[in-house]
């Protein structure tokens, strides 16, 4: 938004402008915060097995715009993730399924613009991967080249090794994701917990195993025992980070709609609360309409006045058109 001035006008006070986001988390917060030792410090794909060397857990949130990019960056969270699940959270779709390319690429290159020191990963959606090995690295590639992003992130065991290899041989550093894997819901049947028979664990483990050995930079585990969860991440060299897979995971994330009750369905089990923007929002909304109606905004104070003399001078000329009337 262009600011307005005297200048383009002259009716208007010097400065016009949107309330800008805080430039950083208030000091007292930042420097009595116990587990902020780095706070920032560039987070890389080499940092992130350094965490888990030290045992250190990893955290890790979606972000879909500039803003929630900005403030989860600036609550130096390790790892920000724009995930296909912005399909839902903030396209409607039914499932992951729908969302396009261009799409995920508009809303990555929004977070980037807001991300400066946590890793920022990028799903791939579904279809930009699956048909060919040329159109995946393409589109990962465009990522990267034009979304900003630093890593992208492919669901899939096994069966994705080599073209996972294939990816990183070109410079991307890649995620794997296994478990339940949201892209897979038609073939699951449902968003349901995998990995609870003999055969599925020792499936889910060779799929770990195979893109450890790939060269994933992280590997997220989704919807799976956390016995399971805690055999993986024991087993393989990189980074897991689990959603409703257990606390033994390297690291956590969900879902920045689910944390803050930006959604409107009933949380899945593994998903906490630590705040009800729905309901600050709802109740800032309803005043604003019940301000307006009632007259009480805007009030004086915010509103812009003329200069002094320029007020006295149009206050002679409507004085003056106001005596000709008569």
């Amino acid at each position: 938004m262009q600011a307005l001035s005297g200048e383009a006008g002259g009716a208007l006070e010097d400065i016009m402008s949107l309330t800008p986001i805080s430039g950083r988390l208030p000091a007292d917060l930042r420097n009595n915060d116990p587990l902020n030792k780095n706070p920032r410090n560039k987070v890389t794909t080499a940092s992130l097995r350094e965490r888990k060397l030290q045992h250190e857990p990893i955290t890790c949130l979606t972000a879909y715009d500039y803003s929630a990019g900005r403030l989860v960056d600036e609550a130096d969270i390790d790892v920000v993730l724009v995930g296909d699940s912005l399909a839902q959270a903030m396209l409607g779709y039914e499932n992951t399924l729908s969302v396009t390319m261009d799409e995920m690429l508009h809303h990555v290159r929004a977070v980037r613009r807001g991300v400066r020191n946590a890793l920022l990963i990028a799903d791939m959606p579904y279809g930009s991967y699956q048909i060919d090995a040329h159109s995946a690295l393409s589109n990962a590639t465009r990522f990267v080249k034009e979304g900003g992003a630093e890593v992208v992130k492919m669901e899939g065991g096994e069966k994705r090794a080599d073209l996972i290899r294939r990816i990183i041989d070109a410079e991307i550093p890649v995620a794997g994701h296994i478990g339940l894997t949201p892209q897979s819901v038609n073939v699951m049947g449902g968003y349901k917990v995998q990995g609870k028979t003999l055969n599925d664990i020792e499936q889910l483990m060779r799929d770990a195993v195979a893109l450890d050995r790939a060269g994933v930079a992280c590997l997220y585990l989704e919807g799976i025992p956390r016995e399971v969860a805690a055999m993986i991440t024991a087993e393989i060299s990189v980074p897991t980070i689990g959603i409703g897979a257990g606390p033994e995971c390297d690291g956590q994330v969900l879902v920045f709609h689910d944390i803050l009750n930006l959604t409107f369905g009933p949380p899945a089990k593994f998903v906490r609360r630590y705040a009800d923007a729905a309901g600050l929002i709802t109740r800032a909304v309803q005043e604003f309409r019940a301000d307006v109606r009632s007259h009480q905004y805007p009030a004086d104070e915010e509103s812009y006045h003329l200069p002094k003399d320029t007020k006295a001078g149009l206050d002679t000329v409507l004085a003056r058109k106001e005596a000709m009337r008569r």
